[in-house]
């Protein structure tokens, strides 16, 4: 089989390209089809209508990035433009998963070169090596890329930009090439920090923001069914901890707070030895049975802020599934080995600080429990992008999440496109606490992660979850619920093969019958309640404290409901509570009290 060029003439050495993964879902057998994914055949004539020296894709994570690249490669080599690929990955695991894409379609790349090898084989059409590597002897690559005619694929580019630094190594040493492909699924940075080879323009705010070549973002994907639709499961609850100081405090996940407390809820809440991180990753395992039953080798994920904490999560699930866990640390030499062998298998799941956060091709990944203190929208969207990529059209990923306003907001903004800013917006994600720069560094020395949490000092005392909502295309679904209550069970028992449609049907139908629920508990505690309470009766007594933290848990739960409607702050909804239907604060009021605060919210928020 030979390729035409623009001139009509055919060339060989292009058979093996067209063995590239087919559109989705006409999925054949690998390497039998010829067929490219809508997206990728756009992206390839838009770059050869002028043939750029410098092209910028940005395609959402789980796309096929890697196979539009390569592509093009082969096509370039084909042409007679390029004979030489040299390929620059995040990682030492993500080199070795290009040269074997690459192997698939003809090109041979070294993922074992080394800065002191000084030279390729032969045998090798080019190289796959570190961001890393190339800031270490940058004018060793600028030798090598002047060797030939030298395609340079940047993947994941915005490593670029992670240090004034590497983004000189960067220009240095692929200032010569012949042509530069960048790609990134994530084409942001939370930091202004000039990435190489990227072209800024001024907006109608004068903000410089990069100009992409060819976008394919979440939205459009997820309309061609190229990757799954994202169901966040949402918990809340309360936290206790003790301050440096010796005060004790106490506050919810998702109620109106400072960054402080907001932070040190967080931080409550990831610790192993509360209740809340085990409800949560039962109620996933929970999830991924549920997938099972349709997709039988579904893996789930667990992001993990450090290595003490991820191997704590792992004693957790196997108590809970009865099965080993797999457990990836960034600085363990077997790291890339493990992750390949949980991808090839049909085990339940792993556990993993930070690493596969980015690139990370595991497609069986199916649910996933974000457990990492990392907010920045660059490692967000990465770490969401673990469990987006299609195989089939139906499946669906489900992401457990803390009840944080930065991750809502993040949840809510999925499909919204960002372009990478060299200058600040005011209110652009300004908290100094969170920048990609500090987590970039954990990725590749896990001691950063204790910087992260430094900030703090702290015992935490105690902690519980409950399911607060449903995140599904920016509409939040169902209301407070017991951890192991048929009101969860409704939302994370949902089937693992729906529709898109049929997923916010679905949501819609269980959140309806759990106000049926909600109406009959109420009406029954009424009738009892009206009872003599004579020896007859066979009502147990329920101790006052839990119907108290039941009701306080629910009237919480329906405020941040009707805040998020409103737009007001939730001290606003208490405050206007309280004079609606009297009585002191929550941490006062009687059960009736609640009750009738509760009901009085609930009108609202059926427009009644």
């Amino acid at each position: 089989m030979s390729t035409a060029t623009p001139s009509g003439h055919h060339l060989p050495g292009t058979s093996a390209a067209e063995h590239l993964s087919p559109s989705f879902p006409a999925r054949a057998p690998w390497g039998t089809a010829s067929k490219l994914r809508a997206w990728q055949a756009e992206a390839l004539d838009r770059y050869f209508e002028t043939e750029p020296r410098d092209f910028l894709a940005a395609a959402t994570p789980g796309a096929g990035k890697t196979t539009f690249a390569l592509r093009l490669a082969a096509e370039l080599r084909a042409r007679r433009t390029i004979d030489r690929v040299t390929v620059v990955a995040p990682t030492d695991h993500l080199k070795r998963q290009w040269a074997d894409a690459a192997a698939r379609v003809g090109i041979r790349l070294d993922p074992g070169f080394r800065n002191a090898h000084g030279r390729v084989a032969r045998h090798f059409h080019g190289v796959a090596v570190t961001y890393a590597q190339v800031a270490i002897r940058p004018a060793l690559h600028r030798e090598l890329t002047l060797s030939g005619r030298t395609l340079v694929i940047l993947d994941e580019v915005h490593h670029g930009g992670d240090t004034l630094s590497w983004g000189d190594a960067i220009r240095e040493a692929f200032e010569p090439a012949t042509r530069r492909l960048s790609l990134t699924g994530t084409p942001f940075r939370s930091d202004t920090a000039p990435i190489p080879f990227v072209h800024y323009e001024p907006d109608a705010q004068g903000i410089r923001v990069s100009s992409t070549d060819y976008d394919y973002g979440y939205g459009r994907a997820l309309a061609d069914g190229v990757v799954r639709p994202v169901i966040f499961m949402v918990y809340a609850g309360s936290m206790r901890w003790r301050t440096k100081a010796g005060d004790e405090m106490e506050a919810r996940l998702g109620e109106d707070a400072t960054k402080d407390i907001h932070s040190a809820a967080w931080r409550t809440a990831l610790e192993p030895t509360g209740e809340w991180i085990p409800s949560v990753l039962q109620a996933a395992d929970r999830r991924l049975t549920e997938i099972r039953q349709s997709i039988p080798d579904a893996g789930g994920l667990v992001i993990a802020t450090d290595q003490s904490v991820a191997r704590a999560y792992a004693e957790i699930l196997e108590r809970t599934c009865g099965e080993k866990v797999t457990v990836v640390l960034s600085d363990e030499k077997e790291a890339s080995a493990r992750i390949e062998e949980f991808s090839a298998g049909t085990s339940r799941w792993m556990v993993a600080v930070r690493m596969v956060s980015e690139g990370v091709d595991v497609p069986r990944l199916a649910v996933g429990v974000y457990a990492t203190s990392s907010s920045t929208p660059l490692f967000f969207a990465q770490a969401i992008g673990r469990f987006v990529r299609a195989r089939r059209r139906g499946e669906t990923a489900s992401v457990f999440l803390p009840n944080v306003p930065v991750l809502m907001a993040l949840a809510s903004e999925l499909e919204r496109q960002r372009d990478h800013a060299l200058d600040r917006r005011s209110g652009d994600y300004d908290d100094p606490g969170l920048d990609d720069g500090l987590l970039e560094a954990a990725n590749r020395d896990e001691k950063g992660s204790d910087e992260l949490q430094d900030e703090f000092t702290w015992q935490a005392l105690g902690s519980d979850a409950t399911f607060d909502r449903v995140v599904y295309d920016g509409t939040e679904f169902g209301t407070f619920a017991e951890p192991g209550s048929d009101e969860e069970l409704d939302f994370i028992g949902i089937p693992g093969i729906l529709d898109p449609d049929q997923v916010a049907e679905l949501l819609r139908h269980r959140q309806a019958r759990q106000a049926r629920r909600a109406s009959d508990r109420r009406k029954h505690v009424a009738a009892t309640e009206g009872d003599d309470g004579g020896a007859g009766g066979s009502t147990e007594p329920v101790a006052l404290y839990r119907t108290l933290k039941e009701q306080r848990s629910l009237l919480n739960s329906l405020v941040g409901l009707y805040a998020r409607q409103t737009g007001q702050a939730h001290s606003l909804v208490h405050a206007e509570l309280r004079r609606a239907c009297g009585g002191p604060d929550v941490a006062h009021a009687t059960v009736t009290q609640l009750q009738a605060r509760i009901e009085l919210l609930r009108r609202r928020l059926s427009g009644r």
